[in-house]
């Protein structure tokens, strides 16, 4: 399959995904009450617009506080259930234009540490693919990879190696 193909399907099942994620939430009329006072009044929100992202979301949102996104042995191509993560950090780039991320590919310690780095920025550009096929800008994330050397976890099992073969996603200062 070819790369044009491959983000072109991309692209579509991340816009199912995303409709389907879509919920209505019933409208609260009351006016928020200052707890200090007792009366009611305008809240502050620090959103740009409804919906969209703040500056505290990425510690608050359980969404963005998953930033691990596993791989196969062997394999750089994005599994479809870290689709939905990847679509809320595009998200959040897209709402905060001066947010950047490093997306750092790690493989686990089979394979030569030569095969292990091309592994790691293959894995860290599948996901940078994903985040730009769903909205982020590619001037705001930055591949990096370790290949072998951070791994999770040191023992010599397949439950370790699964734990090792992952792109950490990390925010940056602006």
């Amino acid at each position: 399959m070819n790369n044009t193909t491959r983000v072109v399907m991309l692209s579509l099942l991340s816009v199912a995904v995303l409709a389907g994620c879509k919920s209505k939430a019933a409208k609260d009329t009351t006016p928020p009450t200052d707890t200090t006072t007792g009366t009611t009044g305008t809240v502050v929100d620090n959103t740009t617009a409804a919906g969209a992202y703040g500056p505290n979301d990425l510690d608050t949102d359980s969404c963005l506080r998953q930033r691990v996104v596993y791989f196969d042995l062997d394999q750089d191509s994005l599994k479809p259930e870290f689709q939905a993560i990847v679509g809320c950090h595009a998200k959040y780039l897209r709402d905060r234009p001066s947010s950047r991320m490093n997306l750092e590919g790690n493989a686990d310690e089979r394979g030569s540490r030569e095969y292990n780095l091309g592994l790691g920025e293959r894995r860290g550009n599948a996901v940078s693919s994903a985040v730009q096929a769903q909205g982020g800008s590619g001037s705001q994330v930055n591949v990096v990879s370790y290949g072998e050397e951070r791994p999770t976890c040191t023992e010599s099992n397949e439950d370790c190696w699964a734990r090792n073969r992952r792109v950490e996603i990390v925010y940056t200062a602006k």
